[in-house]
């Protein structure tokens, strides 16, 4: 080779090594999304053992307690983290609870239908109303947040007019009975597993009641389908986003929806379709709450899509859209029930939670914004 060829040959060999040089394993644990939420998720349990071990959040019944909450916020993550990994924001899901648990009542109880008629009315008008958030985004060009806080005072003034208007009053009470040996109801309400539990109880490998109405009934007696309902959404949404050719379609869509448009990528119907999944998730949490309580509220969800987004945003979602992780938002969502009860079981003032909730989101917009300047290289 002459002295020439070598000196081209030397630019093109350092281009291959830049090209394949290898990522420190630090460096790729830096840049995974669920990061933060894994740190958090450990501190946090670390934390409440020291604080309030003895308190009896840890015991079976404990346990239960706090995974049921932090269930009702995976619910509402998964979809929240599909939509913001997409490029968009969805502020009406609160609304869109309160909405759907009115809806359930008004045609189970008022109006007499069925009860999985009246479920089935629900989710269809919701996913619909899901729709028309993402036709409006997608053809107006304005922000997702502007359309879908509209939509929050919109459902929101809707709910409370329909049950006054219909009632006059603000909550229905009865599901409970309406959905009495309901086949759809069975789905969102009540608990699996019975029998097993009664026979760990017989085995003693779990604790049982001593005293009352209930001596000798074990204390967990089964698992509420809202705790299934998450598990199955979060695997759902996990799979769909890392094992799927639309999963890849979603992270386009919000890193860069113009230059993903040019390859081929369906972005306005990705877009659509994350809007409905997202009031289909917060009908699934309508749907057992209202069944679970026995009644329907029109305030029911209020917040609760600001919770949603704190979930997804400490599970490693950008804000910008085209990076995130289902199992990160999760992760965020268990974080939060285990605070929140966790404050119960220590005999802390509740409304420190709302203290937790804005020092956690600033401290993973913190985190977050570090791991992005990691991954693009900014200054």
């Amino acid at each position: 080779m002459s002295e020439a060829e070598a000196k081209d040959a030397a630019p093109q060999e350092e281009d291959r090594d830049e090209r394949i040089r290898e990522i420190s394993p630090l460096r790729k644990a830096l840049i995974r999304p669920e990061l933060g939420s894994i740190c958090g998720v450990i501190l946090v349990f670390v934390f409440f053992l020291m604080i309030a071990g003895d308190s009896g959040m840890f015991s079976p019944e404990g346990i239960v307690n706090w995974t049921v909450v932090s269930a009702q916020f995976a619910i509402i993550a998964v979809g929240a983290c599909l939509l913001m990994i997409a490029g968009e924001f969805d502020l009406s899901v609160g609304s869109m609870i309160g909405f759907s648990g009115i809806v359930i009542a008004l045609m189970s109880v008022t109006y007499g239908f069925p009860m999985w008629v009246a479920i089935i009315v629900a989710f269809m008008i919701a996913m619909s109303i899901g729709w028309l958030n993402g036709f409006l985004v997608i053809r107006t060009g304005l922000p997702s947040f502007i359309v879908t806080l509209a939509f929050l005072y919109i459902l929101r003034g809707l709910t409370i007019f329909l049950a006054i208007f219909t009632t006059n009053k603000t909550i229905i009470g009865g599901v409970r009975d309406a959905a009495e040996g309901d086949w759809l109801a069975a789905i969102f309400g009540g608990k699996i597993f019975k029998g097993l539990f009664v026979w760990l109880a017989d085995l003693g490998l779990i604790g049982k009641f001593v005293a009352g109405n209930r001596a000798g009934e074990p204390v967990v007696d089964g698992i509420p389908m809202l705790i299934v309902w998450a598990i199955v959404l979060i695997i759902f949404g996990h799979v769909l986003l890392t094992r799927t050719r639309f999963g890849n379609w979603i992270f386009a869509a919000g890193g860069d929806a113009q230059a993903a448009r040019y390859t081929g990528v369906p972005v306005n119907r990705v877009k659509i379709m994350m809007f409905m999944f997202t009031a289909f998730c917060a009908t699934v949490f309508a749907t057992c709450q209202v069944i679970e309580f026995g009644s329907a509220a029109a305030d029911r969800g209020v917040l609760k899509e600001f919770e949603a987004i704190i979930s997804v945003v400490i599970g490693g979602a950008l804000l910008t859209g085209g990076y995130g992780s289902v199992v990160g938002a999760a992760l965020g969502a268990l974080i939060f029930g285990v605070v929140q009860q966790g404050l119960f079981f220590a005999g802390v003032e509740s409304s420190l939670f709302r203290v937790f909730l804005g020092v956690i989101l600033l401290l993973a917009v913190i985190l977050n914004t570090y791991i992005r300047r990691s991954i693009t290289g900014e200054r």
